[in-house]
């Protein structure tokens, strides 16, 4: 396998909240995170829909798309999203996020397209690890 030329810009990352969600201390942390990291962060806050997600996002040219999820949406949200990033060609950009979403939810939702998701209290470097491996994987930067 080839392996591609290790990153030249930063990694750009849409943070959003989707729906009535008004928990946005865990988006928050996130973004901090990522950004410590060295990753370029476009943060939308509460109360987006999935359009809205999507068309930032195609505008904004990110590499990730990360969904922080606590109102127990996800199978509503996530489906949705994909479907709009399917419809805008934009097949090379990760979807992930996380929250509070069972395990079994986030095994059936990774069948239908989204990336890994994560629970609460994981380790910040497990995520900003799997979103630069992905990117440096799938992306042409």
């Amino acid at each position: 396998m080839v392996e591609k030329a290790d990153i030249k810009r930063p990694i750009r990352v849409l943070v959003a909240k989707v729906g009535l969600d008004g928990h946005d201390r865990g988006a928050k942390v996130i973004a901090s995170f990522l950004r410590n990291a060295g990753m370029e962060v476009i943060y939308t806050g509460l109360h987006q829909t999935p359009e809205s997600v999507v068309n930032t996002a195609l505008q904004e040219d990110v590499d990730a798309i990360g969904i922080s999820i606590l109102s127990g949406a996800h199978n509503t949200v996530f489906p949705k999203i994909m479907k709009l990033m399917q419809e805008k060609g934009m097949n090379d950009v990760l979807l992930t996020g996380g929250g509070i979403i069972p395990e079994k939810d986030m095994e059936e939702l990774n069948k239908q397209g989204a990336g890994k998701l994560f629970g609460p209290a994981t380790d910040s470097h497990i995520i900003v690890d799997y979103i630069r491996n992905w990117v440096k994987e799938h992306r042409a930067l």
